[in-house]
């Protein structure tokens, strides 16, 4: 066990003298509280704030980031990688080790920006306020990425002192987070209560990054200000932190108010957000829509007295995944099975309403084909598996070409991480019937589809999020040889694909036997907005229009369908595949 008061007071004694809270520094302060106390704050630790350049803080690192706390062996101390109950998986030299280059945990330290620099445009004094810019190790820094700070439900990365990154457990947001471990909270907490006290009259000029809230006070978003505030109380001020606090002023001529006095957190912006009552439950559950391998749920939204967040759906008295709308496509199902589904809502705070009525759904019988292929992207080449560029390999006798495309990310082991670009199969013998896939949005961005196409035909959309998803196609309905195609057409958002499979069709079931698209199409497809509009020839002479579900189940007839125009209102159809059947002609649509 370290000691870590022991090492505190060597450190007092090791180093430099470092400048204690000046008399008087605070005075003034004394009865306020909110926002005058914040305001008053700002015009303390803004006077004689001493800006050295970012170049200067390397040479801050010299007192501010030494590590006489922990192994007390004067290294860098790096929250990132700092193990405060056992020995550190690396440690840096001050000077030797500073970045550089990086592309493994250990290779360096660099200098990290709490609240990201892109929010503020890299513009001084802020890039190069030591006050939360510490030295961190490189590669974990680039893992966080300009995430904002929160608790993480699923990791997609864990660094070797147990930070992560991954979707987000805190209440109000479910974006990517980072988080680091426990004995570092309080301190990322101050760091950015610090940011927006100095600069809380610029944060209207500076980009929110899903954390900063655009307007003086309170300075943050609802729920990073919360989850700040529970850091605070959890992880209090630390020896390390006041060393830090001393060691800055003494180069920086300002101090974090936070450190010096944690009264002033709860003065300005009281304690944590606490909801304890929970929604209601959610109701008129219902399954539909049913193909070999999927069923579609429904349900009546709960109430809350703050707010539904999201709702977890369960298979078999098991978690089977979550969703923040009253719709779900339950994927991967075996045929001809029995399954009971039912819901339970979750608020901003964490609370769960109790369950829904259990809705029971009966997959299909599988139509055509077995197991046809796999590809699960172990063989994948990892030369410069983080630059996106294009990538061939051969596995079980097929040729995969991904372009814009890197390797060092994981769902299941190895993924294909694809940005503006599209994954291709060389020539597929037996034909496809249906296809599945596990999808993982990496790094920033938001929740998309990507685009499917066989033999150069778009057969469905494939989503993805945050939350690993796993999804399926049915009724692709392609004989003979074919050709897969999976496309990201976004330029920013970064999409893992893994676990790829399909089954063969050696037959074309005729519900789908159509015309040629010259003759008769339908679009958007996947449908928006509840409206389906149709392209062909003598669409007025055409008696009568069928909506089926995959499982034969006639939904809707519509007398004279295109008498007035080229288009049919849904009404509200709940998403998942759909048949169009009119006189003399069938074909497939998706509803999103």
């Amino acid at each position: 066990m370290k000691q870590i008061l022991l090492s505190f007071l060597l450190a007092l004694t090791c180093t430099h003298a470092f400048a204690q809270i000046p008399t008087g520094y605070y005075d003034g302060t004394t009865g306020l509280t909110g926002t005058a106390l914040k305001s008053k704050l700002n015009l303390i630790i803004t006077n004689g704030h001493q800006d050295h350049g970012y170049n200067g803080l390397w040479t801050a690192y010299q007192t501010t980031d030494r590590d006489y706390f922990y192994e007390n062996d004067g290294t860098i101390l790096d929250m990132y990688s700092e193990n405060p109950t056992g020995p550190d998986p690396y440690n840096y030299t001050y000077g030797t080790d500073r970045c550089g280059t990086y592309s493994n945990e250990g290779d360096c330290y660099n200098r990290e920006h709490i609240v990201p620099q892109s929010l503020f445009n890299q513009a001084l004094p802020m890039r190069s306020d030591i006050h939360f810019v510490p030295a961190t190790d490189g590669k974990v820094n680039g893992m966080r990425s300009n995430y904002p700070f929160g608790k993480v439900e699923t990791a997609s990365y864990t660094s070797l002192n147990g930070s992560k990154v991954g979707n987000s457990a805190s209440p109000g947001y479910s974006g990517i987070v980072f988080e680091p471990i426990d004995a570092f909270k309080g301190d990322i907490a101050r760091m950015i209560l610090y940011f927006v006290t100095r600069y809380e009259t610029q944060l209207v000029d500076f980009s929110s990054g899903n954390m900063l809230g655009g307007s003086p006070f309170p300075g943050l978003q609802t729920w990073e200000l919360n989850q700040l505030l529970a850091w605070d109380i959890l992880d209090p001020v630390s020896p390390a932190e006041i060393a830090r606090n001393n060691a800055a002023y003494d180069y920086q001529k300002n101090r974090n108010p936070f450190i010096d006095n944690p009264e002033y957190v709860a003065l300005i912006w009281g304690a944590p957000v606490v909801d304890t009552q929970a929604p209601t439950a959610p109701t008129d559950l219902t399954t539909n829509n049913p193909t070999a391998s999927s069923i579609s749920l429904n349900w009546t939204a709960a109430t809350d007295d703050i707010g539904v967040t999201g709702y977890d759906i369960y298979m078999d008295n098991t978690l089977r995944t979550s969703v923040s709308g009253t719709t779900a496509v339950i994927s991967g199902l075996s045929p001809s099975t029995t399954y009971n589904f039912y819901v339970i809502a979750r608020d901003a705070g964490g609370n769960s309403s109790p369950q829904s009525n259990i809705a029971t759904g009966t997959t299909l019988e599988e139509q055509a084909g077995g197991s046809c292929g796999t590809e699960t992207f172990e063989t994948i080449p990892t030369a410069n598996a983080n630059s996106y560029t294009n990538r061939t390999w051969t596995n079980n006798s097929i040729s995969w070409n991904a372009t814009s495309a890197r390797t060092d990310e994981t769902i299941n082991g190895k993924a294909i991480t694809i940005r503006n670009g599209s994954l291709t199969s060389s020539t597929i013998s037996g034909g496809i019937q249906s296809l599945t896939l596990t999808t993982q949005r990496k790094y920033s961005g938001s929740s998309g589809m990507l685009n499917v196409e066989v033999n150069g035909n778009i057969v469905g959309t494939i989503p993805y999020s945050t939350a690993i998803t796993t999804t399926t196609i049915d009724n692709i309905n392609v004989s003979g040889n074919a050709v897969i195609k999976i496309i990201n057409p976004s330029a920013t958002n970064r999409v893992a694909m893994d676990d790829l499979s399909w089954t063969c069709n050696s037959t074309l079931r005729t519900i789908d036997v159509m015309k040629s698209q010259s003759d008769f199409l339908v679009y958007p497809n996947p449908i928006k907005n509840n409206e389906l509009f149709v392209k062909g020839d003598n669409l007025s002479k055409i008696s009568k229009a069928e909506i089926y579900d995959l499982s034969g189940k006639l939904i809707e007839v519509i007398a004279n369908p295109f008498k007035n125009g080229n288009r049919i209102n849904l009404k509200g159809l709940t998403k998942g595949n759909y048949i169009l059947k009119t006189d003399d002609i069938s074909t497939k649509f998706i509803v999103e």
